[in-house]
């Protein structure tokens, strides 16, 4: 499938990943509906931030409501479904709204696309799914271990979407980035709580366990796997794993943030930021041959140069100044 001219609707489209995801759509000549979650304040989060504003439909709702979710998909060839609560502290609280936006909202759009005719879906899913790495690289075929309630909603919405496969010939592709990364991420997220708080001029970073290793990717990678899935008519009813085939410590990205940074720093333990024992995830690494041998998909940018960009980002005034470094961000 090729993009050019194609009607594509990104859910989440306000939020990191979306907001990345729809810039590459606009250039590779697709027609998007980006949708933002409703609000009365007319915010559309990141997408107020995106060079291609003026070249987009923006659509404020919520993929909760089915009645809205069908309407949003008429017209639609492709459906890129990033929506979702991705908070992991915040599932320990809320984990009802997980469900409801999660699972519910997946089931939403599916029955909406299904309805509507559209060509193809893509489902975003998450590494978190495959909870500690029972071996290494982790592939498609690892068990799924719900460690947390997000981890457990996730893969709840994971089989509602392909049951659509399977029970309907919806054509649909779960796809599943690990540890995403870069600009406009959120400072729940490791790299840029770092980050901010060493730019904000912190001496003593509030950190949690720095001892798990993950399998970051820069998020221009993870959009650029995205598309190579929609492109590929190999794709379909698949699992794909989206990640580099590198692991690093948590320990070991702060080093590479402090020397990227120039930064002295030490860190601190903040006990709010330690997931129960049971609950953390100890080991993430992917095994991407899969996306490679089905879509010929490489990622292309490195750690190093990934780290430097998101910290040339973060440092920007006008981008730190969005961020409460004060705050632990759950």
């Amino acid at each position: 499938m090729n993009l050019k001219g194609k009607t594509v609707l990104v859910t989440g489209a306000d939020g990191f990943i979306g907001s990345h995801l729809i810039e590459m759509l606009v250039k590779e000549g697709a027609k998007v509906k980006a949708l933002s979650q409703y609000n009365s304040f007319n915010y559309w989060g990141w997408l107020e931030q995106v060079d291609c504003l003026d070249q987009i439909e923006v659509l404020s709702g919520d993929v909760r409501d089915p009645h809205y979710c069908n309407h949003i998909t008429k017209g639609v060839d492709v459906v890129f479904h990033l929506a979702a609560l991705i908070a992991i502290p915040y599932s320990y609280v809320a984990p009802t709204s997980y469900v409801d936006t999660n699972v519910t909202g997946t089931l939403n759009i599916c029955q909406a696309a299904k309805d509507n005719g559209c060509e193809k879906v893509i489902h975003t899913s998450t590494s978190e799914v495959y909870g500690t790495a029972l071996y290494v690289p982790i592939d498609e075929k690892h068990p799924l271990q719900p460690q947390s309630p997000y981890s457990a909603s996730k893969i709840g919405a994971d089989n509602m979407a392909m049951s659509f496969y399977n029970a309907f010939d919806l054509p649909l592709t779960i796809a599943r980035p690990f540890n995403t990364y870069g600009p406009r991420q959120s400072a729940r997220a490791v790299i840029p709580t770092i980050i901010s708080q060493i730019a904000d001029g912190k001496k003593e970073i509030q950190v949690g366990d720095l001892s798990p290793t993950r399998d970051f990717n820069y998020v221009e990678d993870t959009c650029r796997g995205f598309i190579a899935i929609a492109n590929s008519d190999k794709s379909v009813g698949e699992v794909i794993n989206i990640g580099s085939n590198f692991e690093i410590s948590i320990q070991d990205t702060f080093e590479l943030i402090k020397k990227t940074m120039n930064s002295d720093v030490n860190f601190v333990i903040d006990p709010a930021r330690i997931r129960p024992g049971k609950s953390e995830v100890q080991r993430l690494w992917c095994n991407n041959s899969k996306i490679n041998s089905l879509t010929g998909f490489v990622p292309e940018v490195s750690i190093e140069q990934g780290i430097k960009q998101t910290v040339d980002w973060f440092t920007n005034p006008d981008n730190l100044s969005k961020y409460k470094t004060n705050i632990y961000n759950v």
